[in-house]
């Protein structure tokens, strides 16, 4: 159908958690550091590796040329250990009866393919800002979400964090805030199931 709605979905903080305080905190403990000092520095290459102007493998190799103690190995077991689905994961496949759905996520694919793996047959595209180049709140990002769709009858995003509205709401797009007591869901199952 060509008038499907089409929901944008951000991955982390809205199907999963975001990488918590705790991975970064342990993680600094394991590389024998200070959290402060181990954030500061993961800030100065963020935009590099969330746009993929460094690649996975070079982020690990950057890591350990800082801390030699940290294996790649312990770093994506904590990752998995400390990654939980939230709610709204479990509301793909219904949703997707009634509307196609996109994510759209600011992240390195190799930390949330295991992830991806158990929801793609939900999902009509999957945009990871390491894989394209460019990272929300860039508006570069959000015409290639576009890009993948048939509809623009109703265009429904939903993040985490309101600074990556903006250019949402300049292509025209519905915004939602994915808010911490998962109210939203609601929300969109009603619009979905019952307004469509």
């Amino acid at each position: 159908m060509e008038d499907r709605p089409q929901l944008v979905l951000d991955i982390a903080g809205v199907l999963i958690t975001n990488l918590s305080s705790s991975f970064w905190q342990e993680l600094a403990g394991h590389a024998g550091t200070t959290f402060p000092i181990f954030i500061e520095q993961l800030s100065a290459i963020r935009i590099d590796l969330w746009t993929g102007k460094m690649k996975e493998e070079q982020f690990w190799i950057w890591l350990q040329s800082q801390y030699p103690k940290i294996d790649k190995t312990y770093a994506y077991e904590l990752l998995e250990r400390t990654t939980e689905k939230l709610p709204a994961i479990h509301y793909l496949e219904r949703w997707s009866q009634h509307a196609d759905i996109h994510l759209l996520s600011n992240h390195c694919h190799e930390w949330v393919k295991p992830i991806l793996l158990t929801i793609e047959k939900h999902t009509k595209s999957i945009t990871i800002s390491n894989q394209v180049g460019f990272c929300k709140p860039y508006r570069e990002i959000y015409e290639i979400v576009e890009s993948h769709m048939n509809s623009r009858t109703r265009i429904i995003f939903v993040d985490d964090q309101s600074k990556n509205f903006k250019p949402a709401m300049e292509l025209g797009w519905e915004t939602m805030l994915a808010d911490e007591q998962h109210y939203w869901i609601e929300k969109i199952d009603h619009i979905l199931t019952v307004e469509v």
